[in-house]
């Protein structure tokens, strides 16, 4: 009894619908791991508890009767604020205790604490670059995945109606002609419609078991993209945690006089309270700082430092004080954040007005730095800015980072350029700016002013620390 070509036919594409069938979304199963919840850089408040003249008592016992030194309440929040950062983190109790051991080999050299700090912004600025690109890969891969599944869903449909044309004919085969000679005519109708379907098939075959291994690639990508998603995330939950431990760490070692720390940011907060306008609030603050602050070179006092001798200076993290004059800085300062820019210097802010800064979409979360060595004139809620960083970076010149969500530094604290400063929330914060993304990412708006007027610091930008736009 011959073969039929319907048969092998039959056989052969049972086949393929099968292996289509079992084609099922393979990134779909596969988990992405959850971004990692960046915990925020610890701040421990500085102002310390006024001092009152208790009346006289009765003798007690001291222990009772007197209160914590401000010290002890510092390092209690200290504690506090790390357990919490602790947490909230995947670091193995191994990992965590090496790290504080690390940080604590460190206790009162001031350079080294400055250098890890830097260190650790400049780790989490590259991990969080490498966590946006291998976002953006995995969003591909996904799209790729749904055209190839939707071809092969479009495959499995045509092969289902051929086979059941096929099934049909099986029902009533063409008789063979070795069996019934007379019936020769249905036979060659048979035999020519088994020919015309074979060969596409046969291409629909080949196609089909393309889109397959081009599946399984991507399922192989995607695997290899989730592991170096795991690993930036990891990197980013140990830096942070040391940026969190080295400030408080930083904070214990620092002595300062409680009454004149707390007065000089009472201050601040009063005159922002008061000022009703940014440019107000940068006055009153400059004006207050140039009081305490003497000797100030002027920009006629600047001298010429070759480019060696700039770099020379800004790798020092021993410095109580800018690394050079800031006219010198131009084309040395850092981005405060990873992201893109959608509003330049001069352009539209969408409230009908001219941007008198600059405004970059960042990821949630994302840490901002110090762009620039100076002192903090202020940090705090300002009006409809959300949290906001004033630095005077001396020569007449302040830096604003407005839409933060924490702050780690204190007011009159000295930061170096790259130093953390704190970090953006998961939207936008305060009325700062208006574009396409809406309030669904976090803004961070910078603003570069010299004698309080406001100027473009897009030439400012070191030249690997550009943004797109």
């Amino acid at each position: 009894m011959p073969v039929w070509p319907d048969s092998i036919v039959r056989a052969t594409l049972g086949g393929i619908v099968l292996a289509g069938g079992f084609a099922l979304p393979l990134l779909a199963q596969t988990e992405t791991p959850p971004a990692a919840t960046t915990p925020p850089a610890a701040t421990t408040p500085t102002t310390p508890a006024p001092t009152e003249t208790a009346p006289a008592v009765d003798a007690a016992p001291a222990a009772e009767t007197t209160p914590p030194a401000d010290g002890e309440e510092t390092a209690r929040s200290n504690a506090a604020d790390l357990e919490e950062v602790e947490a909230s983190l995947q670091l193995s109790r191994e990992r965590i205790d090496a790290l504080k051991a690390e940080i604590a080999e460190m206790e009162g050299d001031r350079t080294r604490q400055n250098a890890a700090l830097i260190a650790a912004g400049q780790r989490v600025k590259l991990a969080e670059i490498e966590v946006a690109d291998v976002e953006e890969r995995l969003s591909n891969l996904i799209v790729e995945e749904l055209e190839v599944r939707g071809r092969l869903d479009g495959a499995d449909a045509e092969i289902a109606n051929v086979l059941a044309a096929l099934e049909r004919i099986s029902l009533n085969p063409p008789p063979a002609l070795i069996v019934d000679p007379s019936d020769a005519l249905g036979s060659a109708r048979g035999a020519m419609l088994i020919a015309a379907i074979v060969p596409q098939l046969r291409n629909r075959a080949d196609t089909v078991s393309t889109d397959l291994k081009t599946l399984m690639g991507i399922k192989e990508q995607a695997l290899a993209e989730e592991a170096t998603l795991k690993a930036n995330y990891a990197v980013l939950e140990e830096e942070q945690l040391r940026i969190a431990t080295l400030i408080a760490a930083r904070k214990q070692g620092i002595e300062q006089v409680g009454a004149q720390l707390s007065s000089e940011e009472q201050a601040a907060v009063d005159l922002a309270e008061r000022a009703s306008t940014l440019r107000e609030l940068i006055d009153a603050l400059s004006a207050r700082a140039n009081q305490t602050q003497t000797g100030t070179p002027t920009q006629t006092d600047v001298p010429q430092l070759s480019p060696e001798a700039i770099q020379l200076a800004f790798a020092n993290a021993a410095r109580t004080e800018p690394a050079v004059p800031f006219p010198l800085a131009r084309g040395y300062l850092a981005q405060p954040a990873n992201g893109v820019t959608v509003v330049q210097f001069g352009a539209g802010d969408g409230f009908g007005g001219i941007s008198q800064g600059q405004s970059i979409v960042t990821r949630a979360e994302a840490q901002v730095v110090a762009p620039a060595d100076g002192w903090v004139l202020y940090k705090g809620p300002y009006l409809n800015y959300g949290q906001i960083v004033i630095l005077n970076t001396g020569q007449g010149f302040t830096t604003l980072l407005a839409g933060l969500d924490t702050i780690s530094v204190d007011i009159g604290q000295f930061v170096l350029l790259g130093e953390p400063l704190g970090q953006m929330g998961s939207r936008t914060i305060g009325r700062t700016v208006t574009t396409n993304a809406g309030n669904a990412q976090p803004t961070l708006y910078i603003e570069l002013r010299q004698n309080n007027e406001p100027i473009d610091p897009e030439s400012w930008w070191a030249p690997n620390e550009q943004q797109t736009g």
